[in-house]
């Protein structure tokens, strides 16, 4: 049974996501979804150099690591994040959903807490449960399409967060005609997975455009409950959540749902 990812495939080596529902005997193929503009970076090193105003850093989405990343290019950036910063910061805790980004968070010299928490409520429980109100700002680089879970659940228990957008989020150029070659190629998928809201907002017209009349034989997959709730709200009946943003997770999860006796 072929299953399409919507995501970009892995920087290098092979995709978790590809290997993990293929263990199930499922045939994924990936179709890039977005694109992403950074912004700010002046601004973002600006921060970066003054980790003492700071009580520690946030981050939900492996872009803004990237952005960091970018900043690190620099020579004279590189050398004082390696000599003094990345120090300085690690004596503060660094707050993140997700293994993808934890392991950014790692390249980068810093150790990632909370990671299990999954998504970004339990992020915040978590956070609300290590920080005390009234406290130095927290550090939160991130996208402009962010979600106002976290920064809402942080304000309610008094803990201070200092946002600062250094990624856009747009429709990959291509994926119209990837999407069109995959469904005239490969016909219509057993399953579709979703991993981001700017997934659903981009795709999903599509989808069901090229699906016609079969759109109900599709078993839709999130990666997590923001993605299910975007899929909910354009009216979509999703059969599977991830239990954890994780390859195996969600496999699993396509897989159960692909069950004869799954409803």
């Amino acid at each position: 049974m072929k299953v399409l990812l919507l995501k970009d495939p892995k920087d290098s080596g092979p995709d978790p996501y590809i290997k993990e529902l293929g263990s199930y005997s499922l045939e994924a193929t990936l179709i890039p979804v977005l694109s992403f503009e950074f912004t700010s970076l002046d601004s973002l090193f600006d921060k970066l150099s003054h980790p003492e105003c700071y009580g520690g850093l946030v981050f939900t989405s492996p872009r803004a690591l990237e952005a960091i990343k970018i900043c690190l290019k620099e020579k004279s950036k590189k050398e004082a994040w390696s000599k003094s910063l990345k120090q300085m910061w690690n004596i503060k805790p660094t707050y993140v959903v997700g293994k993808a980004t934890a392991s950014l968070v790692e390249e980068i010299g810093l150790i990632p807490q909370g990671e299990k928490a999954g998504n970004a409520e339990k992020l915040a429980e978590y956070i609300c449960s290590r920080e005390k109100p009234n406290s130095s700002a927290l550090l939160f680089p991130c996208g402009a399409l962010k979600r106002e879970v976290l920064p809402t659940a942080l304000r309610e228990k008094g803990i201070a967060l200092e946002s600062l957008t250094v990624y856009q989020t747009t429709q990959h150029p291509d994926l119209q005609q990837s999407l069109s070659s995959y469904f005239s190629q490969q016909g219509i998928p057993a399953s579709i997975a979703f991993f981001s809201p700017s997934g659903v907002k981009f795709c999903l017209q599509h989808i069901q455009k090229l699906s016609g009349d079969l759109i109900n034989q599709v078993k839709f997959a999130a990666i997590g409950p923001s993605t299910a709730e975007a899929l909910q709200g354009a009216g979509v009946t999703v059969s599977c959540t991830a239990g954890s943003p994780t390859a195996q997770e969600l496999a699993a999860a396509i897989h159960t749902a692909l069950q004869p006796h799954s409803c």
